[in-house]
């Protein structure tokens, strides 16, 4: 078994030898093989050093070739597109020149524009390859230059065909030298500019403000009304004029003939206003007018700038952006606007301020007041239509035209009290206790301040100094307070005003009619006003109706006490009413009663004034009770003695009493309107006062004759 074993291990041993020794010659035999393939590439690489050797002046001649077709191309290819350039320009110069006859011939406005439109079209084309030739000519022709220099001293050609290029070169320089000043300034796109310029011009001239002088004609037509100034293809038009213009180096030319063109317009709109009131500016030509002249130049002054501002300057305004809002420039059109308008407004502002530096008089509050009051309405919509930069000048010159408008307003009026209080001094009290022209001037004047036409800009005009005197950080009244004081520093100056005048009066009696007369009228005509609410008709009551209703009093005391006394009994007439001495002095005492009334019945009629209506009412119905009713007693104390003998009667002299009062009016031209002896008074037999007094004496002296 053993054996066995060895045996087989024997037989693997030979086997792996014998696979060994088939190894090695497998090995040996590629180690052969090896080195035939190392002599074969050998052999290979010997061949091709040598055809690389032989190639090599070959590679160097194609490379070198290269270079040159390369740099030959980068000069050739942009002179053939300078050559390009020149052939389209041509093309462009012709078809302008069809453009511009069609456009001379066409009348329909429509089919011109459209027309119009083609040839900006045309002319900004032309334009672009001008300045294309203008731009690229001289570096291709450098380039170009560069190229024969090249092949002239490298002679990488023959010389015939560096002499072609040569001309090619010469030709090319001379065309772009001669050419394209003459088509940049000289030519048909100088002409075509020129010709833009016409039709912008005339295109601008054309269109106007409509219905600016009917608008003001009209009272309710919409001032605020804005139109456009031209149709949309026009716009678009003018539009791309303007674009173009500015393109060609233009954009001078078409803002000078913009803003010329339009503030022509413009002014000759508000021209059709007929504002030739903006002649006169200065505060000495003002002075010198007349004040209903003044006055309607004021108004018209109002609605003039309003106009300009909310209509003609912000259709300009719309015109401006429309047609010059496209261009590089972004805010040109916005100083444009403002060129327009500067001198207009310019006008506008110095009538305002030859206004607000005139003289002061106290008429020229109100229209001061709506002259501010209009520029505050149109504050807003101004600093909107003027904004930025370019309208800050206008801006600047509006709030100093509002501010000498406040101060003057504000002189105005504390002018006015100080004219008040100090006229005291200066004229004479009204000779028949009527009521001064001054306190009916005075109590008209704020009742038509306190109305809401001016109530409001007045107390604004009172805020905006006292802000200006105080500091904005200080705390304003309300503009009702402001108002109220002061309205009630005025009323206090007329106050003072009559008590100086009252002093004057001799005449007690007249004394007290005047100041009932004026404390009367100034109650009547401020209660149920603005003016009686904003002080408080309770005040007014007190202050007003209370004085004059005391001064009714006294001058009933003064006038007419001393009459009644004269009726009163005396201890000679109880003693003995029979006696014909008794009678006597009875008669005696009626004749000194009607020599009384007839010296106060003259006075009145003379020398006392009760204009108004409703007092001289009341003074009659209060003389009347405090007279009549005395003299009736008298009569029939007395009757037995003065039985059978004619006497006015109450009845009568009641009518006497009315018609005392009743002439104590005046007439429109301020004398004494009296009636004569056909007027009749009331009373049981409707006689005159002469009548009365007459037939008393009358019958007086046939009795004494008996």
């Amino acid at each position: 078994m053993a054996a066995n074993e060895e045996d087989s291990a024997l037989v693997k041993l030979e086997l792996a030898c014998s696979d060994l020794r088939t190894l090695l010659q497998s090995s040996a035999k590629l180690e052969k093989d090896l080195e035939e393939m190392e002599k074969k590439f050998d052999s290979i690489d010997e061949k091709l050093s040598t055809a690389a050797k032989r190639v090599a002046p070959l590679q160097s001649l194609a490379m070198a070739a290269k270079a040159l077709e390369t740099r030959i191309n980068r000069a050739v290819s942009p002179a053939l597109g300078l050559l390009h350039s020149f052939k389209l320009s041509e093309s462009f110069q012709k078809k302008l020149i069809e453009l511009s006859d069609k456009l001379s011939i066409e009348k329909n406005p429509r089919k011109r524009l459209k027309k119009l439109l083609k040839y900006v079209q045309c002319v900004d084309q032309l334009n672009e390859v001008i300045n294309l030739i203008s731009r690229d000519g001289e570096p291709v022709i450098q380039k170009l230059q560069e190229v024969v220099e090249f092949l002239s001293r490298t002679k990488a050609t023959d010389q015939y065909r560096t002499q072609r290029l040569k001309e090619t070169l010469i030709t090319l320089k001379a065309l772009y030298e001669s050419e394209v000043d003459a088509m940049r300034f000289d030519g048909l796109l100088d002409e075509a500019l020129l010709n833009l310029q016409d039709e912008f011009e005339i295109m601008l001239q054309q269109m106007k403000h409509q219905n600016i002088g009917e608008q003001q004609a009209d009272e309710e037509a919409d001032q605020t009304l804005v139109s456009d100034l031209g149709t949309e293809m026009e716009v678009q038009v003018l539009s791309r004029i303007a674009e173009t213009l500015s393109a060609s180096d233009c954009l001078d030319i078409c803002i000078d003939i913009f803003v010329k063109v339009r503030y022509r317009r413009a002014a000759k709109a508000l021209m059709r206003l007929n504002p030739d009131y903006l002649r006169t500016y200065t505060p000495e030509e003002i002075d010198e007018m007349k004040w209903e002249s003044l006055e309607t130049a004021i108004s018209l002054w109002i609605q003039h700038f309003e106009l300009a501002v909310k209509t003609v300057f912000v259709s300009e305004k719309k015109l401006c952006k429309q047609v010059l809002g496209g261009l590089p420039e972004v805010l040109i059109w916005l100083e444009c606007f403002v060129k327009i308008a500067d001198k207009i407004m310019a006008v506008f502002f110095r009538f305002g301020e030859g206004v607000a530096r005139s003289n002061r008089e106290p008429q020229k509050l109100f229209k001061l007041l709506e002259m501010f009051d209009s520029l505050e309405k149109l504050k807003l919509e101004f600093t909107e239509i003027f904004e930025g930069e370019s309208g800050a000048d206008i801006c600047i010159r509006f709030r100093e035209l509002e501010k000498l408008l406040v101060h003057a307003s504000s002189k105005v009026f504390w002018e006015f009290g100080l004219q008040i209080e100090g006229t005291s001094d200066f004229f004479a009290p009204q000779q028949d206790g009527s009521v001064p022209k001054l306190v009916r001037y005075a109590v008209n004047y704020l009742k038509y301040l306190t109305t809401e036409t001016y109530s409001a800009p007045m107390a604004k005009v009172f805020r905006t100094e006292q802000m200006r005197k105080a500091g904005i950080l200080s705390k304003p009244e309300t503009d009702e307070n402001l108002l109220k004081d002061a309205i009630s520093n005025i009323m206090e100056a007329l106050q003072r005003n009559i008590e100086s005048k009252s002093s004057s009066y001799k005449d007690k009696i007249l004394l007290h009619i005047f100041v009932m007369n004026t404390y009367w009228y100034i109650y009547m005509r401020s209660r149920n006003t603005e003016l009686g609410k904003l002080i408080g008709e309770q005040y007014m009551k007190q202050k007003y109706k209370s004085a004059a209703e005391e001064s009714a009093y006294m001058y009933q005391w003064r006038a007419w006490r001393p009459l009644v006394r004269l009726l009163e009994k005396e201890e000679s007439e109880e003693q003995d009413n029979g006696t014909k001495a008794t009678a006597a002095f009875v008669r005696g005492k009626l004749e000194a009663f009607f020599n009384r009334f007839d010296e106060i019945s003259q006075r009145h009629a003379r020398g006392y004034s009760i204009p108004d209506a409703d007092l001289r009412e009341q003074l009659r119905e209060a003389t009347v009770k405090l007279v009549v009713p005395v003299y009736s007693e008298f009569l029939n104390a007395h009757s037995k003695l003065l039985s059978g003998e004619s006497y006015v009667s109450p009845e009568s002299l009641k009518g006497l009493v009315g018609q005392v009062f009743n002439g104590t009016d005046r007439t429109s031209n301020g004398k004494p309107k009296r009636r004569d002896s056909k007027d009749t008074v009331p009373g049981r037999n409707s006689v005159s006062v002469e009548g009365e007094l007459k037939n008393f004496r009358r019958s007086r002296s046939k009795s004494i004759d008996a």
